[in-house]
């Protein structure tokens, strides 16, 4: 992660693992292994991994799909959302105070649901006062994507308030070996979102000047990727979007975000509610009508597929930690204009997450669908 995750391999099948209840019974297999973090994600614990086979596939949405390069391989939604994901429950790497569970205790502790409308829910533990440790969630899909992988990730809320660290991200083997992508991350009260990558020595971008890269963000940071040469801050870009994070993306009923990994790069884009583009909502996406992304790491600095390969991909929420932490008495951040320690009265992080249960009904994930494409 950006205080600064792992992606599916491209598949020559056309089958659709598909991870919600449908008619049909064709099947797709799939296994990767969460392998750590970088920077706040570093490859630090053991791996996880498994296989499950998809209950069936989708039916092909209404209207023509040939306008679209891309094929629907893996969707997560409603009940059988979490299947095709493992449960990280070793130590956080990042080190936030929270104790990653799995899923029945996730269940039974309130913290893992699809709720009546049918989005799925990951939240914090808010018991009012814990002595060490808050619970928490954090899930890998055990499907491995590389380049040719279209993800896209359709929320509602996101985790939001001080000494929160949510992340949706992407991470290969042997970090950063394998590459990290953070299509979304941000900490405490932040309102616009940053997407980053962290990788092996050599991967730059060429410049910090967003008219260049042809990118609606900031970039910030440096244009040097490389984790081990920039105290793992990688290549941050910025979105200026204030509803692109955080209690104001919440606000303002959510959006979807897109991660494009191909041979001329890897782009991230946002939509808030309301202006999500029609060939997205019908499963027909064509990037090309996007227009510019948020952030954009072009091919010209850093190969994507030599710097990122299977890569997973993982929610997660931690609290305190590495970045959130240390931006606690900041006010550099849209969105945290005034420091966690003068909103709360805690000097610092860590005794305010374990004393203010209460403060965490807002620390949760409500997804509505997560959806992979590979290329034609």
């Amino acid at each position: 992660m950006a205080f600064g995750p792992v992606l599916v391999t491209q598949r020559s099948e056309q089958a659709h693992l598909t991870y919600c209840t449908l008619s049909s019974n064709k099947g797709l297999s799939g296994s990767g292994s969460d392998s750590g973090d970088g920077n706040g994600h570093s490859g630090l614990g053991p791996s996880a991994s498994s296989t499950r086979t998809a209950t069936g596939t989708s039916a092909a949405p209404t209207g023509s799909t040939s306008a679209s390069p891309w094929s629907l391989v893996e969707t997560h939604t409603g009940n059988d959302f979490f299947d095709g994901w493992s449960f990280w429950t070793t130590s956080d790497p990042t080190h936030g105070i929270v104790d990653y569970v799995d899923e029945s205790t996730g269940r039974s502790n309130g913290l893992l649901e699809v709720n009546s409308d049918g989005n799925a829910i990951m939240r914090v533990e808010t018991t009012d006062i814990v002595s060490a440790n808050r619970k928490s969630i954090r899930i890998t899909t055990e499907s491995s994507y590389n380049t040719g992988t279209l993800a896209i990730m359709d929320s509602v809320h996101m985790p939001t308030g001080c000494g929160t660290w949510p992340a949706w991200w992407s991470n290969g083997p042997n970090w950063p070996i394998g590459g990290e992508i953070d299509i979304i991350e941000g900490v405490n009260n932040y309102t616009n979102n940053q997407a980053t990558v962290h990788t092996d020595t050599g991967c730059t971008i060429s410049t910090d000047d967003e008219t260049v890269l042809g990118i609606t963000g900031t970039v910030i940071g440096g244009t040097n990727c490389a984790a081990y040469e920039t105290g793992n801050q990688g290549c941050g870009i910025q979105s200026n979007s204030d509803v692109s994070f955080g209690r104001a993306f919440n606000n303002n009923g959510g959006g979807v975000y897109a991660l494009k990994w191909d041979d001329t790069g890897i782009s991230v884009y946002f939509w808030a509610t309301g202006s999500v583009p029609a060939d997205v909502t019908a499963e027909t996406p064509v990037p090309a009508t996007w227009g510019e992304p948020m952030a954009n790491w072009p091919s010209s600095g850093c190969n994507p597929s030599k710097y990122f390969y299977d890569n997973t991909f993982i929610f997660d929420t931690t609290l305190c930690g590495d970045w959130a932490g240390s931006a606690w008495s900041s006010t550099d951040k849209p969105g945290q204009e005034e420091s966690c320690a003068t909103r709360t009265g805690f000097s610092d992080c860590e005794s305010f997450v374990r004393a203010s249960g209460s403060s965490f009904h807002e620390a949760y994930w409500e997804v509505k669908s997560v959806k992979f494409y590979t290329l034609k």
